[in-house]
């Protein structure tokens, strides 16, 4: 399994803008997301796509910052794999990758948040050695 997980930048952002449109069930325009990950970039936070054999298959984003009760922190963002890619083995690999990458990085803990009722990554998760420390609670402005 040749798997490679290539850094996006900002202006090659439209290459995983769809595996993102299906993560999000198109829950928004084409043109709100390309301005909120633009904004993203700028904020600490990287893109990463996964090659299978050169074929994006998945695509992953990492935010790092500084916490009170964790240290230096990476946060997997926005991970998915397409469907005819999960259950292999990939998303495990993944995630050793973020882990060695973020310890490269300074970063003492990975924290992430999984939407409530995505069932299959709360297994995964847990699997992962994650513990559930708090609900993420959030208000529309």
């Amino acid at each position: 399994m040749n798997l490679a997980f290539n850094k996006i930048l900002k202006a090659d952002f439209p290459e995983v803008l769809p595996l993102i449109q299906k993560l999000m069930k198109n829950q928004f325009p084409d043109e709100t997301l390309l301005h909120r990950f633009g904004e993203m970039f700028d904020q600490n936070y990287e893109c990463r796509g996964i090659y299978l054999d050169n074929k994006l298959i998945g695509v992953f984003g990492m935010w790092f910052m500084t916490r009170h009760y964790a240290g230096r922190s990476c946060e997997p963002d926005h991970v998915f794999i397409d469907d005819g890619y999960q259950g292999q083995g990939i998303g495990k690999k993944v995630f050793a990758w973020i882990y060695a990458y973020a310890k490269e990085k300074g970063c003492e803990s990975c924290e992430l948040n999984s939407y409530v009722s995505n069932y299959p990554s709360h297994k995964f998760y847990l699997n992962e050695g994650y513990e559930i420390w708090a609900h993420h609670f959030f208000k529309k402005l």
